[in-house]
């Protein structure tokens, strides 16, 4: 990977996977999109940002990134919240920022996934998108749409004889992101972001940290009974002290 597109790299784990691409002798450029700009901090000569609002109509910004041999979307939020107490308006905004733009980019350089050449991919999605989630009713909803598509898509992609494919990560909570009003922490995030980097370019399609440690057992009981996970997890996340 020697030229990326970050989209959503101004913070969080998209930020810290930029910075540890832009401080490698191998890559040449290091595209950020974001809605927020890039704190000068974080600006090198290797680094070209570009405030973006990914609720706008107009994509055409992406046609300027056709150098592109890595694509990397962690652009995302969500907020732990009972679906009664979601504003009916919100409804659309989870979706035009969780799901409906990482559609439309993975479109935008679909031939690339599809042609001979190496093209790495990575989205992050979230382990919400697995199973049931009481409090992360909608946003979990955005992240299933997301797992769904880039299976389909994955298989796509092998049937057509490509080699590329794209890499859900799918996390529970990451520490020292910026996700749910948090500060980012690069000193905390480099080693997951390092991790997520060695998935992308092994072109491997789906990482979960802790799957062992945590999630495997959370998913075999999901899958068992559904609904008393839900219950579980509806409890854990009371307990935890998250819910404000």
């Amino acid at each position: 990977m020697k030229r990326i597109l970050v989209v959503g790299g101004a913070n969080g784990i998209g930020l810290s996977m930029a910075q540890v691409l832009a401080q490698r002798e191998t890559t040449e450029k290091v595209y950020i999109v974001d809605k927020a700009p890039l704190d000068e901090a974080y600006k090198n000569e290797k680094t070209e940002s570009f405030e973006f609002d990914l609720t706008t109509g107009d994509y055409s910004l992406f046609d300027r990134f056709s150098d592109i041999d890595a694509l990397i979307i962690t652009a995302g939020f969500g907020r732990l919240a009972l679906f009664k107490d979601i504003p009916e308006e919100m409804i659309d905004a989870y979706f035009n920022v969780n799901t409906i733009p990482v559609i439309r980019i993975v479109k935008h350089f679909y031939d690339k996934l599809l042609g001979e050449a190496d093209f790495h991919c990575g989205v992050m999605v979230s382990i919400a998108g697995f199973m049931s989630s009481p409090f992360f009713s909608l946003y979990a909803a955005t992240k299933a749409a997301l797992k769904v598509f880039i299976e389909s898509v994955n298989v796509e992609l092998e049937k057509a004889g490509s080699k590329n494919r794209i890499l859900n990560v799918s996390p529970g909570s990451l520490k020292g992101t910026s996700f749910n009003q948090g500060k980012t922490d690069l000193s905390v995030t480099e080693p997951m972001a390092k991790e997520i980097l060695q998935h992308i370019e092994a072109k491997d399609d789906l990482f979960i940290p802790q799957y062992e440690e945590v999630f495997k057992k959370v998913l075999e009981r999901y899958h068992a009974d559904f609904r008393e996970e839900g219950r579980h997890s509806y409890d854990y996340k009371l307990q935890s002290g998250r819910v404000k």
